[in-house]
C-alpha cells in the first residue's frame, strides 16, 4: 500500500512540475488609417512588432499586406464596435504560441513607403491561450498623420530673392486621395510650410491646392541665406490630423 501511495505521489508531482503546454492562438492585426481605410500594398504597409508587454521580449514581426478595404463598409461604419474590415483588407497574421493570459503590445510604424512622414502608434491587450484574436477587424489600431512627398524634380538648393514653386502630395497614410468635393476633401485640408534657422521659422507660406490628387503649390521667393530645414505641414482642420515632411535645403 505505501509503495502505491508513493507511486501516486510522484505521478502528481511529474504532472505538476511539467511544462504548461502552448496552446496556438490566432492573431489577426489591422492599421487603420485616422480619417480613412486600411494601411497595406498600395502604401508600402505597415510594420507590426508583437512584444510580451511584460519583459519585452519580441512574439512575432511582420507587415500588413492586402487592400485599403470596401469603403463604404468603412467610411459608413456605425453603432459600437461595428466590423469595417472586408476580406481583403490589409492585415498581418500570425499564430502565438502562449501558456497563460498574456497582455501583448503592439507597436506600428507605417506607411513604409513614406519613410519621411512615417508614424507609430502602440497599443496593449490582453491574449488568452488558444482564444482568437481575429475576430471582427482582429486587433485593430489606428495610425494618425498625413503622407506627404514634395513633387519630383524640386531642388535642394535655391536662390535669394528668386521666385520658385515648391509642390507637395498629400494623401492619407492609406493612401486615400484628397480631391475636391471628394470624401477626403480638399477643403478640408491645409498646407503650410515653415522655414526654419537656428532654432526658429524665419519664413512661412500658405499652399493652394492645385489637382487631385493631393497636390498643393506655392510660390516662394527665399529672403534668407544659409542652410535651413523647410517643413511642410499637412492638417485636416475637422478632425485635426497633421503631417509633417522635413527637408533640408540650401539657400544661396
Amino acid at each position: 500500500m505505501m509503495q502505491k501511495t508513493t507511486f501516486v505521489l510522484l505521478a502528481l508531482m511529474g504532472v505538476a512540475s511539467s511544462p504548461a503546454r502552448a496552446a496556438p492562438t490566432e492573431i489577426v492585426v489591422r492599421v487603420i488609417s485616422q480619417d480613412a481605410k486600411f494601411v497595406g500594398d498600395t502604401m508600402g504597409g505597415a510594420e507590426v512588432v508583437l512584444r510580451d508587454a511584460t519583459s519585452g521580449k519580441v512574439l512575432a514581426t511582420g507587415v500588413t499586406r492586402g487592400g485599403t478595404g470596401d469603403t463604404a463598409l468603412i467610411m459608413t461604419a456605425t453603432g459600437r464596435s461595428p466590423v469595417r474590415s472586408s476580406q481583403t483588407a490589409a492585415a498581418f497574421r500570425t499564430m502565438l504560441d502562449i501558456t497563460k493570459p498574456t497582455l501583448v503590445r503592439v507597436d506600428i510604424r507605417g506607411p513604409l513607403s513614406f519613410p519621411d512622414t512615417l508614424q507609430r502608434a502602440s497599443s496593449e491587450r490582453w491574449l488568452i491561450p488558444g482564444q482568437s484574436a481575429a475576430t471582427g477587424d482582429g486587433w485593430v489600431v489606428e495610425l494618425p498623420g498625413l503622407a506627404i512627398r514634395m513633387a519630383a524634380g524640386t531642388p535642394d538648393v535655391f536662390r535669394r530673392g528668386q521666385p520658385s514653386k515648391l509642390a507637395a502630395q498629400v494623401q492619407l497614410m492609406c493612401g486615400c486621395p484628397i480631391t475636391a468635393g471628394g470624401m477626403w476633401d480638399a477643403a478640408h485640408y491645409e498646407v503650410t510650410a515653415e522655414l526654419r534657422q537656428r532654432g526658429a521659422a524665419t519664413e512661412r507660406l500658405s499652399f493652394g491646392f492645385v489637382e487631385a490628387p493631393g497636390r498643393f503649390t506655392a510660390d516662394w521667393t527665399p529672403t534668407a541665406g544659409g542652410r535651413a530645414e523647410l517643413l511642410i505641414i499637412a492638417r485636416n482642420r475637422i478632425t485635426g490630423n497633421t503631417g509633417v515632411l522635413t527637408r533640408r535645403v540650401t539657400i544661396r
